[in-house]
């Protein structure tokens, strides 16, 4: 997410801007803190810092799940009403080769970057996370079946993405129209803008 925070602020019409001081972020690994845009208890939109990665369900470990698949489980059902459903900005994302050697490779939507964003979903929870013991506020995003441009990459899945005209749908729409989202994006507006890099780097 390398876009200046005023940027980002006026595109997905933040009323209350709470990440204080939040660089662009070239790089954003799961159990990190990235900006999240979410609707607000008086009906603003909030952007917040939030840590990437739910905590995952009974029984299955303890590692954060960063990315929801089966939104049919009972254990994600809850968290797809309108309060919990958020927007991950994103200039770029990575997956790396399915195959030996593992190549990161960075799509985007064009070799500038504009933003767009991950269908997401937040929620707060206590315990502890990257050593600080309270309350966190933390996100995850869809995924979906991968288009033509990610399948030859990496073969399972694909991040929900979201434009401007459907960002409003994700965050205000009943729970069928907005799960109407989770699919795979238009080959024809994705690209793979960089490979080899742990980090994508175009600031502005």
């Amino acid at each position: 997410m390398t876009r200046n925070r005023d940027a980002i602020r006026q595109l997905f019409r933040v009323g209350s801007d709470r990440t204080a001081n939040q660089p662009p972020l070239p790089a954003i690994f799961p159990d990190q803190l990235a900006p999240v845009v979410r609707v607000g208890s008086d009906g603003a939109r909030v952007m917040e810092a939030m840590r990437w990665g739910f905590p995952p369900p009974p029984n299955l470990g303890t590692r954060p799940v960063t990315n929801v698949r089966n939104l049919a489980s009972p254990y994600w059902r809850g968290w797809l009403k309108p309060e919990f459903r958020c927007l991950v900005p994103a200039t770029s994302f990575c997956e790396y080769t399915d195959s030996q050697p593992k190549v990161p490779h960075w799509f985007a939507l064009a070799p500038d970057r504009p933003p767009f964003a991950f269908a997401g979903i937040w929620r707060p929870w206590t315990g502890t996370r990257k050593g600080e013991t309270g309350e966190h506020l933390l996100f995850a995003f869809l995924t979906t079946e991968p288009n033509e441009v990610v399948r030859p990459v990496h073969a399972k899945a694909m991040p929900v993405i979201l434009t401007a005209e459907t960002w409003d749908v994700w965050l205000e729409a009943g729970t069928a129209a907005a799960l109407d989202l989770q699919r795979p994006f238009p080959a024809a507006g994705l690209a793979i803008v960089a490979t080899g890099a742990r980090q994508d780097g175009i600031l502005s």
